[in-house]
C-alpha cells in the first residue's frame, strides 16, 4: 500500500497507540475481554485495564530479563514466560503473581485453557500445571521444544521439535507420546479447532502438518521467508500464515491442502507478512506485515480493511478480543495499538 497516505485507516478514527519503549514480543485479551496485556523485551507486561482505549495503561515488571511468550491465562488475566526461569499470571488488575519458578532456563512458550491447564515450556521439557499452579507433570522431549499447543478441549497437547512434533494426553496416567515423525526444525504449532490435524513451521521455509486420523503427512512449501505465525479461521476452514508478501491461506475442506493450492491476499506490495490472527468467530484475518502495515482481509472476498499505516516499526504482535469486537497490535518499536471495530 504505497499511497497510504490517501487510505483511511480505521486506527485514525477507532483506535489509540501508546509508546511502551521496547520491543512488543506478543498481545493478548484476557479470556473474558476485561484487559489486554502488551508483554515486552524489558521484561514488563503493559496493561490496558478494562480493555478501554482511554482507559488506565498498567505498567508492571513481571521478569527479570525479557518476557519470551504471553497467552491468555485458564481463568483472567494473562500467563508470561520469560528468560528469567518464572511463569507469572498477571491479573486483569495489573498484578503480577509468580505461578512457578522452573530454574535457570528461558520459558519460552505458554499456553493455557479454560479447563485449567497451563503449559510452560523449557529447554526439552514441558511443564503442565494445574489453574491453581500445582505441577502435574513434565514432558521429555527429543530436543528444544520450538512451540506448545492445546486442542479446543484442553486435553491434548501438541509440542514441536527437531525432527517432528509429539502428541501427550493432559490426563494420562501413563505419559507416552504419540511421535508425529518429518525431518528438520519444527517450531510454532497448531492444532486444527475439531482437533483432526496438527500443523507445525519449520526453519526450512515451509509448513508440514499431519492428519491425526491416520498419519497422512501434508506438506506447504514456496514461503520466501520464514513462517512464524499461524492461524486457523474460525471454522477451520483455512490456516493463515505469515512468511511471504501476502497473506497465504490454506485451504483444509475438500480434500485440502494435500493437491490444493493456497489462496493468497493482500500482497504485491513486496513487503512480508509477519504476523496473522483469524478472528474468533468470522472467516476474516488480521494480518500485519513488516513495515507496519495492519489490516483486515474476508476470506471469500479478498477485500481489505486497512486498519493501521506503515511508519512504526515491523508487526511483532496481533490479538483479537473474544467477540472479536478489539483488534490489538505490538511492533518491534514498541508501538501498541488497539482498534476498536464494533459496530456504532
Amino acid at each position: 500500500m504505497s499511497e497510504a497516505d490517501d487510505i483511511a485507516f480505521l486506527l485514525d478514527s477507532r483506535g489509540v497507540t501508546r509508546d511502551l519503549g521496547a520491543f512488543v514480543v506478543e498481545a493478548a485479551f484476557g479470556r473474558d475481554g476485561r484487559s489486554l496485556h502488551f508483554a515486552l523485551g524489558d521484561g514488563t507486561v503493559h496493561g490496558l485495564l478494562a480493555a478501554e482505549p482511554m482507559g488506565d495503561w498498567a505498567r508492571v515488571g513481571a521478569h527479570r530479563g525479557a518476557v519470551l511468550a504471553l497467552c491468555a491465562d485458564a481463568a483472567e488475566g494473562v500467563l508470561s514466560g520469560g528468560d528469567d526461569g518464572r511463569l507469572v499470571q498477571v491479573t486483569a488488575a495489573g498484578e503480577a503473581r509468580e505461578v512457578a519458578a522452573l530454574g535457570r532456563k528461558w520459558v519460552e512458550h505458554v499456553a493455557a485453557h479454560p479447563a485449567g491447564v497451563r503449559l510452560a515450556a523449557q529447554g526439552r521439557q514441558v511443564h503442565v500445571l494445574n489453574g491453581a499452579g500445582k505441577l502435574l507433570k513434565v514432558l521429555e522431549h527429543p530436543s528444544t521444544v520450538g512451540g506448545v499447543a492445546l486442542d479446543a478441549k484442553g486435553k491434548r497437547i501438541a509440542a514441536s521439535h527437531y525432527n517432528g512434533a509429539s502428541i501427550w494426553y493432559v490426563a494420562a496416567s501413563e505419559d507416552k507420546p504419540r511421535r508425529l515423525e518429518w525431518k528438520g526444525s519444527h517450531h510454532a504449532i497448531a492444532f486444527h479447532p475439531d482437533g483432526s490435524h496438527v500443523v507445525t513451521a519449520m526453519q526450512e521455509m515451509s509448513l508440514h502438518g499431519w492428519r491425526l486420523a491416520d498419519g497422512q503427512h501434508m506438506r506447504m512449501s514456496g514461503y520466501p521467508a520464514k513462517t512464524h505465525s499461524l492461524s486457523f479461521s474460525a471454522k477451520g476452514r483455512w490456516l493463515a500464515t505469515s512468511g511471504a508478501d501476502s497473506v497465504v491461506l490454506w485451504p483444509f475442506f475438500g480434500g485440502g491442502p494435500m493437491g490444493k493450492a493456497p489462496t493468497e491476499i493482500a500482497g504485491g506490495d513486496s513487503v512480508i507478512c509477519t504476523r496473522v490472527a483469524c478472528h474468533p468467530q468470522q472467516e476474516m484475518v488480521a494480518a500485519g506485515f513488516e513495515d507496519g502495515l495492519v489490516l483486515l482481509a474476508d476470506i471469500a472476498s479478498g477485500r481489505i480493511l486497512p486498519v493501521a499505516p506503515p511508519g512504526r516499526g515491523g508487526i511483532s504482535a496481533l490479538a483479537w478480543n473474544p467477540t472479536g469486537s478489539h483488534l490489538a497490535f505490538g511492533t518491534e518499536s514498541g508501538t501498541a495499538g488497539l482498534v476498536d471495530l464494533a459496530k456504532r
